[in-house]
C-alpha cells in the first residue's frame, strides 16, 4: 500500500523518555550486575509490568529480597513509548465477551477499575507530577461505516448492565470537546485517564529503589534455568532465586510456552511541537484522550505543554518471534500513516511541525487480551499479550504476578487473565502470511472508506475473513 512519505524519521528514543530524564535531573543509571547474587525473587524487565510486580511484592511482603534487572534503562522500552492512554476494559466488552463470556468480561472490566484506582493512588503519592489527568476517553466515528459500529457498542453495554460506563455523544457534543470537520458521533468512556508514560516508569523505578529492591540496569538476561533455585545468567554475572518473573513484553514471544499464543504487530506515533493556539481554536481544552473507530485505530492525546501525540496501530506484522522482528522500530510507511492521521483528523494542526516520531513491536495475543501465567512445573511466572493497551493492564499484571509468586488464591490470581485456556495461532509461515494479508486488506478498506471510494473486491473479501473465521486481529 502506498503512503505519503513522512516528514520526520522514526527514532529509537521516544520524546517521553527524553523529557522524563530531563525532568528528573540526570539521575545516574543503576550499575550492571556483576558476580553472583541470591534473592527470593528475580524480576526481568524494568518496564511497567516488572516495576509494578516489584512494588506490589514489597507492599505485600516487605521482607522479601527482590532483584530487578533491565536490559537498558527503566522506561526505555514499550512502557516509555506508548501513548499514555490509561483505561480498563469497558471499551473492550465486545472482544472480552467473545473470549470470556459475560461473567469473564465483567470480571476483567471490574479489575480494570481496580487498576485505575491503584494508578491514581500511586500518582497522588509518588511525589512527582506524572501528568495523571482523568478526562475520559472519547472514541469518534469519522465515516458512516464507523458510525454504524456505535449502536453495537451501546447494545453490548446495555446487555451487560454497563450503561454507566458508556455514553453516546451527538455530533454537536463531540465538536464541543474537539472540533474537527471529520468527527461525527462518538462514544465517551468516563473511566479513562492519560499519563506521561515515561514519567510513570521513572517514578516507579524510584519507588522500587526506595523500597529496597536491588536494581541493575544495562543487564540483559541471557538465559534462565528453571531449577530450584532458578538461575538467571547475565553477561557479567548470575542470579539465584526461588521465584522468577519475566516481564519483557514482546520479547517473551521467543519462548516456546508463549509463541503459539501471540503474534507481533507494531504501532507508531508522531509528536507535534507545541500548538496552544490551534488547540484553543479546536475547543480541545479538556484532558480527554481520543481514538477513532478503525480496526487499526488512530489514538491521540495532548500533553501538558500543548503538544499532540498521534498514533497509528497499523504497523507491519513481524515474522516469527520478537528476535526476528526488531526491524519494526523503523518503518517509515507507518510513521507516514500516523502523520497523515494527524493532518486528516486534526486539520488545524496541518502546519504544526513534528518534534519526534517513534514506534515498536506489540505483542498481540490470539484473543487480544493479556495473560499472566506460571510455566508448568517451574516457579517462573510471566506476563504477555498486552495487545497495545498495557498501561492499565500492567498494573493488573503486577498484582496477578505477585499473587502467583506468593502462591495466593485471591481476586487477582482467579481472574481470567490467569485462568483462561489460551487460544492458539497458526504456525509460521501461515501466521505471518495470513496476518499480513488481512492487515493489508483491512487497511485498504479503511483508507477507501475515509476517501469515500470503494475498496477493491479482493480486499473486501479478505478483510471479512477474521469475522467469518471467528478470529480477532489488530489492536482495537
Amino acid at each position: 500500500m502506498r503512503s505519503s512519505p513522512p516528514s520526520i524519521d522514526p527514532s529509537d528514543r521516544s520524546w517521553w523518555l527524553d523529557e522524563a530524564l530531563r525532568d528528573e535531573g540526570n539521575v545516574p543509571v543503576a550499575a550492571p550486575l556483576k558476580g553472583e547474587l541470591t534473592a527470593d525473587v528475580a524480576i526481568v524487565g524494568g518496564g511497567f509490568a516488572g516495576l509494578w510486580s516489584a512494588l506490589t511484592l514489597k507492599n505485600r511482603r516487605p521482607g522479601l529480597s527482590i532483584v530487578l534487572i533491565e536490559a537498558s534503562i527503566c522506561g526505555s522500552g514499550a512502557s516509555g513509548k506508548n501513548g499514555g492512554k490509561v483505561h480498563g476494559y469497558w471499551s473492550s466488552l465486545g472482544t472480552a465477551v467473545q473470549a470470556l463470556g459475560r461473567d469473564g468480561a465483567l470480571a476483567i472490566a471490574e479489575a480494570g477499575d481496580w487498576a485505575q484506582d491503584g494508578i491514581r493512588a500511586f500518582a497522588s503519592e509518588c511525589g512527582r507530577d506524572i501528568w495523571w489527568r482523568e478526562g475520559g476517553n472519547l472514541v469518534v466515528a469519522t465515516t458512516a461505516l464507523q458510525e454504524e459500529k456505535i449502536a453495537g457498542v451501546v447494545q453490548q453495554a446495555r446487555e451487560l448492565g454497563a450503561e454507566d460506563h458508556v455514553a453516546v455523544l451527538s455530533i454537536e457534543e463531540v465538536q464541543a470537546r474537539c472540533a474537527s470537520p471529520v468527527f461525527r458521533h462518538g462514544i465517551f468512556y468516563p473511566d479513562a485517564a492519560t499519563v506521561h508514560p515515561a514519567r510513570l516508569a521513572r517514578a516507579l523505578r524510584q519507588a522500587v529503589i526506595d523500597r529496597g529492591v536491588a536494581l541493575f540496569e544495562n543487564t540483559p538476561m541471557l538465559s534462565v534455568d528453571p531449577g530450584q533455585p532458578c538461575r538467571i545468567k547475565t553477561p557479567r554475572g548470575h542470579i539465584l532465586a526461588r521465584e522468577v518473573v519475566l516481564a519483557t513484553n514482546a520479547a517473551l514471544s521467543a519462548r516456546r510456552e508463549v509463541r503459539p499464543h501471540v503474534s507481533i504487530f507494531s504501532s507508531y506515533v508522531v509528536m507535534s511541537e507545541p500548538a496552544r493556539e490551534q488547540l484553543a481554536s479546536m475547543n480541545w481544552t479538556g484532558d480527554e484522550g481520543l481514538a477513532d473507530l478503525r480496526m487499526f485505530l488512530h489514538y491521540f492525546r495532548k500533553t501538558e505543554d500543548s503538544r499532540v501525540l498521534m498514533g497509528s496501530g497499523s504497523g507491519p506484522v513481524g515474522y516469527g518471534d520478537y528476535t526476528q522482528a526488531r526491524h519494526l522500530t523503523h518503518d517509515r510507511a507507518s510513521i507516514g500513516r500516523a502523520e497523515a492521521g494527524l493532518r486528516r483528523l486534526l486539520p488545524d494542526l496541518r502546519e504544526v511541525p513534528l518534534a519526534r516520531a517513534w514506534g515498536g513491536a506489540i505483542d498481540v495475543s490470539a484473543d487480544r487480551l493479556p495473560f499472566f501465567k506460571t510455566i508448568s512445573d517451574t516457579r517462573i511466572h510471566y506476563a504477555c499479550g498486552f495487545s497495545g493497551h498495557g498501561v492499565n493492564a500492567t498494573y493488573i499484571a503486577g498484582q496477578c504476578l505477585a499473587s502467583l509468586v506468593l502462591n495466593e488464591k485471591d481476586r487477582w490470581s482467579t481472574l481470567p487473565f490467569c485462568t483462561r485456556p489460551l487460544p492458539r495461532l497458526p504456525p509460521e509461515p501461515f501466521r505471518f502470511a495470513g496476518a499480513s494479508a488481512i492487515r493489508s486488506a483491512i487497511l485498504a478498506c479503511e483508507e477507501a472508506d475515509e476517501q469515500k471510494r470503494h475498496a477493491p473486491a479482493l480486499a473486501q473479501s479478505i478483510a471479512k475473513l477474521p469475522r467469518i473465521l471467528g478470529l480477532r486481529i489488530g489492536v482495537r
